[in-house]
């Protein structure tokens, strides 16, 4: 099992490491170079530039100005290939400080790639240069050349194109291209988040995935392909099983693809003299079964030579694609092991010895899997675990041009994405890529020939399936007899599979389900492999045709049974399906569909009185904020604003605190309040919103009359976004707290800017922000108008100085202000004089928070000390004490001094 490693570089270390980089010529260091080229430009890119720049100068490589400047002009990414070429060109010693100085970050930067890469270039030594040049040049193999390289062959007819599965109904057909210039690269990180997974793969993943990507730069490893069989330094061996984990459609195949064409075009792994490639779903039909055979089956030509081939096992690598689509639940700790090549065995337990080096010892074996099916097995056998995390967003941009071909419509298409982020998160999934662009890409070919507006394009995922099935019955309603039965079939095959974890189907699933094979319709949903065993485009597809069914063939038995049979599930594996029932009881999008339903009514009325009663029930005030937004999806996906009324109206308060809000999730948000303005509080502190989060939002809180944004991380940059929240006129926020966020005193004068003409708000919290500074005139000034409504004004721990102290008096101006709070700022006695004019020219104020360290004198007036009394205040972590008035005010004073 990997384990999070770090380490603290001594000086001893560092001149044990120079020694070492000192016996290395410059021919070896090129070596090195290449080889660790991906890993040093990532490196780069995420360091400190300032930092690095001025490692390499304290080792007589001085460079800092003008590469500061070419990483401003040119990017991160840009940047650091080219500062990477450079120290290359430089010669030796160059090249030594480069890592010397990355040696040495070490200790600023505990990326595990960094981490990762240093530990192998000093823990393998002399044996990483023998592994490269492996690598690179394979094995001797004498009698078992020709035999090498018609297996290559063969491997590369297989892998040579990325194929697009035909979809025959459509107007633009999926087509195939080179792999070598077609494929996208994937995001691969080295991590077991599935494990804590208990939403739908797709909507947990999709819903984190910008998330992950700020992770995946500073605390996930990124592996390439070429460093999945490296020196792992988490596990600290060289793997010889490793896993890669991805939701359905998210590109594990194609990368499964992708590394073995890389190893027939000899880019890596020549070490590896012959690899298997199997997929789970194929395997299907054997019951049980020999290593060789199975071999065999796949490979017929290796008929003469394979006993030659099996005798040397750590040549060999075993890829078994799609663990989820076994038909064992299949456990590594398993007893039942073979150690016989000749013996016929169940497929799982083949895997499991060759997993556990029972079988072919020494040989090694690379796997995939849905998450959903690692969630419950034990995988410590393995000594690398990743996952695939999908498209960066510039490879989701390559990908619409490459689909396009047309950078016009390719930009206005992606706009629209971009837009509409309930698609646009799905798009780290190559194929809901290509299902989106498919849609998308009828729906503006129709908008431009018609002239029509964007009514027809989809704004839901519901609406997205619907639009892409439409377009397939138009081209095909012509030539297929009876395609609402054909649907109706396809349907219950689709639900049957959703129920029970089935993702490929056989002739047998046809016949059962009366699904007719030869429908031209059929290739537009579902795709054949070489075996003879069915599966639908994406497992998506196959969930949009479960929910259909109920509106194609509505039971109210049926529906029933099915919705109370999912509450059994607690992997999520139905949550898409509900969506869609949901989405479908909307009747605009069901629209496109009409004339293939029938009358769907009945079915929409039953899914709206379902939605109905699951709030009902399930929403209190102890409810899981995670269930809460699930239910707020599924009132998202209806489109029914009546009915958000009619269940979220009564509800007066919303409280996702401490719920990581994405941005999705913030739509929903959107959408919700937009339909329901009976919202009075509304708590997102500790959400995780950012920038993108409050975008979504923008247009919609100004109606919340309490709102709670603290710790989100908004930065000056999103003050913007304030602007249309607090805007005059329609505003009816009279509570706002931007506790503990990362505004600075930039903020100051847009925040001022803000509130000059706002009339609503009457408590501020801008506590925990860096504020102090000489912008901080301009937000005091304003608070201090006489017109200002403020009452209750926290500035708690803004880094409040002495030097700023003067600016506060003109507070007094401020007639509305009753409570102040400065406390934990870093205010001394040198302010308490202006602190207590503060006090006696206020005449409402009426609380203030202050320091121990700040000695106020109030003015000896006739009978005051009779009036006040000290008292003790406990149950705090800090003593403080109260002056308080006995008849609960003082005219001209606080009737509170909190010296906290």
């Amino acid at each position: 099992m990997e384990k999070n490693i770090s380490r603290v570089i001594s000086d001893d270390d560092i001149e044990q490491f120079r020694c070492r980089l000192l016996q290395y010529e410059m021919f070896t260091l090129k070596i090195l170079y290449e080889y660790f080229w991906n890993d040093l430009t990532h490196i780069v890119e995420i360091l400190d530039t300032r930092n690095f720049l001025s490692e390499l100068g304290f080792r007589n490589i001085p460079m800092e100005m003008d590469y500061l400047l070419m990483e401003k002009e040119l990017g991160s990414s840009a940047f650091s290939e080219i500062l990477i070429r450079d120290i290359m060109d430089m010669g030796r010693d160059a090249v030594l400080a480069l890592w010397e100085s990355l040696f040495v970050l070490q200790n600023n930067c505990q990326n595990p790639n960094l981490i990762g890469v240093m530990a192998e270039f000093t823990e393998r030594g002399d044996m990483l240069v023998a592994q490269i040049n492996l690598d690179a040049d394979g094995h001797q193999l004498y009698q078992l050349s020709d035999t090498h390289n018609i297996h290559k062959r063969h491997l590369l007819e297989m892998t040579q194109n990325l194929e697009d599965h035909s979809a025959s109904g459509l107007a633009k057909q999926r087509r195939s291209g080179s792999i070598s210039t077609c494929y996208l690269d994937l995001i691969v990180v080295s991590t077991q988040q599935f494990r804590n997974r208990t939403q739908h793969e797709i909507i947990e993943t999709g819903g984190r995935h910008e998330h992950y990507l700020r992770k995946a730069q500073s605390t996930l490893e990124r592996i390439s392909p070429n460093r999945l069989f490296r020196w792992c330094h988490r596990s600290g061996c060289t793997p010889h099983a490793v896993m890669v984990s991805g939701v359905p459609g998210v590109g594990k195949t194609t990368l499964m693809q992708k590394f073995v064409y890389d190893w027939v075009t000899k880019k890596h792994y020549q070490r590896f003299s012959f690899i298997f490639f199997f997929k789970f779903r194929d395997l299907k039909r054997y019951d049980t079964i020999s290593m060789e055979d199975m071999i065999l089956d796949h490979y017929p030509y290796l008929q003469t030579q394979l006993q030659n081939i099996l005798k040397d096992p750590e040549k060999l690598l075993f890829i078994f694609d799609g663990l989820d689509e076994s038909v064992h639940d299949i456990n590594f700790n398993s007893q039942t092991v073979c150690s016989n090549s000749k013996q016929q065995e169940r497929v799982d337990d083949i895997v499991v010895s060759l997993v556990r080096q029972r079988l072919l010892n020494r040989s090694s074996i690379l796997l995939t899997s849905r998450p959903t099916n690692l969630a419950s097995v034990d995988i410590g056998v393995f000594q690398r675990v990743c996952e695939i995390m999908g498209f960066f967003p510039k490879e989701r941009e390559a990908y619409f041009e490459h689909f396009f071909k047309d950078k016009e419509l390719s930009n206005r298409v992606l706009q629209y994405v971009r837009q509409n982020d309930t698609l646009y998160t799905f798009c780290y999934i190559p194929s809901y890529c290509w299902i989106i662009c498919t849609v998308l890409s009828m729906s503006f070919t129709t908008q431009m020939k018609d002239g029509q507006q964007n009514t027809l394009l989809p704004k839901t995922v519901t609406q997205l399936f619907v639009s892409y099935v439409a377009h397939i019955l138009a081209n095909h309603s012509a030539d297929t007899e009876h395609p609402e039965e054909l649907m109706i079939s396809i349907g219950r095959m689709a639900q049957h599979g959703v129920m029970n974890h089935i993702l490929s189907f056989d002739a047998k699933d046809f016949e059962t389900f009366q699904v007719g094979i030869t429908s031209k319709l059929l290739s537009s949903f579902i795709i054949e492999s070489h075996t003879n065993t069915y599966s639908f485009l994406h497992l998506t597809i196959q969930e949009f045709f479960s929910a259909l069914l109920h509106f194609l063939n509505f039971s109210e038995k049926d529906m029933e049974l099915t919705l109370n049979r999912i509450k059994s599930f607690e992997d999520g594996r139905c949550e898409m399906f509900i969506r869609f029932l949901c989405g479908l009881s909307d009747g605009t999008t069901r629209s496109l569909l009409r004339s293939f339903l029938g009358s769907t009514t009945s079915a929409s009325e039953y899914v709206i009185r379902w939605i109905k009663q699951e709030i009902e029930t399930k929403w209190t005030l102890e409810t899981d904020p995670s269930e809460k937004m699930n239910l707020l999806t599924y009132l998202f996906e209806s489109r029914n604003k009546h009915l958000v009324r009619s269940t979220i109206g009564s509800h007066v308060q919303l409280d996702f605190s401490e719920f990581h809000l994405t941005p999705v999730d913030c739509t929903v948000l959107a959408f919700i309040l937009e339909s329901c303005k009976e919202i009075e509080y509304l708590n997102l502190d500790r959400c995780f919103i950012q920038s993108e989060g409050l975008e979504r939002l923008t247009g919609i809180l100004h109606t919340v009359q309490k709102l709670r944004l603290s710790n989100n991380d908004f930065k000056d940059s999103d003050m913007l976004s304030f602007y249309g929240i607090l805007a005059p006129g329609a505003c009816r926020v009279q509570k706002l707290s931007l506790r503990n966020n990362s505004f600075t005193l930039e903020s100051c004068s847009s925040l001022a800017t803000i509130l000059i003409e706002n009339q609503s708000l009457t408590d501020l919290d801008l506590s925990r922000n860096n504020l102090a500074g000489p912008y901080l005139a301009d937000l005091i000034t304003i608070l201090s108008r006489p017109s200002c409504t403020i009452s209750h004004l926290s500035l708690q721990q803004i880094k409040l100085k002495d030097e700023y102290a003067p600016l506060l008096i003109s507070l007094d101006q401020n007639p509305n202000l009753t409570h102040l709070d400065l406390s934990h700022n870093y205010l001394t006695d040198v302010s308490a004089e202006i602190i207590q004019d503060l006090i006696l020219k206020s005449v409402n104020l009426m609380e203030i928070r202050g320091f121990t360290s700040i000695f106020i004198k109030l003015p000896l007036e006739e009978s005051v000390n009779d009036c006040l009394t000290q008292e003790r205040r406990t149950g705090t972590s800090e003593s403080s004490y109260v002056w308080r008035n006995r008849e609960g005010y003082l005219s001209a004073r606080p009737t509170a001094i909190y010296c906290v």
